[in-house]
């Protein structure tokens, strides 16, 4: 079953591309446009680096989210999902990590040749990909949550923010500071045992929260 849903979400996505290309065009005209809107200096941009690159992967991570069950909601399959006898938590764990495979894992791919265009050095880049692959799965993983809770509005974009900004503020903040800290060449490794705590604790509690905001949405 997990399989099967991953399948079909990812032939979903490939009938209805620009529905996830939008996170990733965002990512990359944001961060293209720091050197033109701030300064070209290699000394500037290297310092503003980390919080340019997790700043905007997390708003292309909200900007996502919104697309996680809205079109299973709308044609009655989420409802027929809870109703239907099917491990429900593993079909939600199984559309969380889609979620990471069309939207995280393309920001991971594309960070190196962003991080060379801000001057990013070979430490600096290592740092940030590992940054993203730890902490863009804990971002899908939170960020379902809140579009489980607002599975049932239009326009709901804003609230999702609203709601999983508090669960994205460690991420950010840890992140960050192990970029900035590969930069200088210092160890980072109490940063990744952050990251990875955080992610294990959304690995723990995000499913059955996810699935408990589903059943509420659905229900009203």
């Amino acid at each position: 079953m997990f399989f099967l849903t991953i399948k079909r979400e990812l032939l979903l996505a490939a009938r209805r591309p620009f529905d996830h290309l939008n996170p990733i065009i965002f990512f990359v005209i944001v961060i293209s446009l720091f050197p033109l809107g701030v300064s070209p200096s290699p000394e500037v941009l290297v310092q503003i680096a980390p919080g340019i690159f997790w700043t905007t992967a997390l708003l292309a991570t909200i900007l996502s989210l919104d697309h996680l069950f809205k079109s299973d909601y709308e044609d009655g399959s989420l409802e027929q999902m809870l109703i239907g006898g099917k491990p429900v938590i593993t079909i939600v764990m199984a559309k969380m990590t889609s979620h990471w495979l069309l939207t995280g894992l393309p920001l991971l791919l594309i960070s190196p040749l962003l991080g060379l265009m801000l001057y990013l050095p070979a430490s600096g880049i290592i740092a940030l990909m590992i940054s993203l692959l730890i902490g863009t799965p804990t971002l899908s993983l939170f960020g379902a949550i809140g579009s489980g809770l607002v599975v049932g509005l239009k326009r709901s974009g804003l609230l999702i923010s609203i709601l999983i900004l508090p669960l994205y503020m460690p991420v950010l903040i840890l992140a960050t500071a192990m970029v900035r800290t590969g930069i200088n060449e210092a160890a980072y490794a109490g940063h990744i045992y952050w990251l990875c705590a955080l992610l294990a604790l959304a690995l723990a509690l995000a499913p059955v929260a996810t699935l408990a905001s589903i059943r509420v949405s659905v229900s009203q």
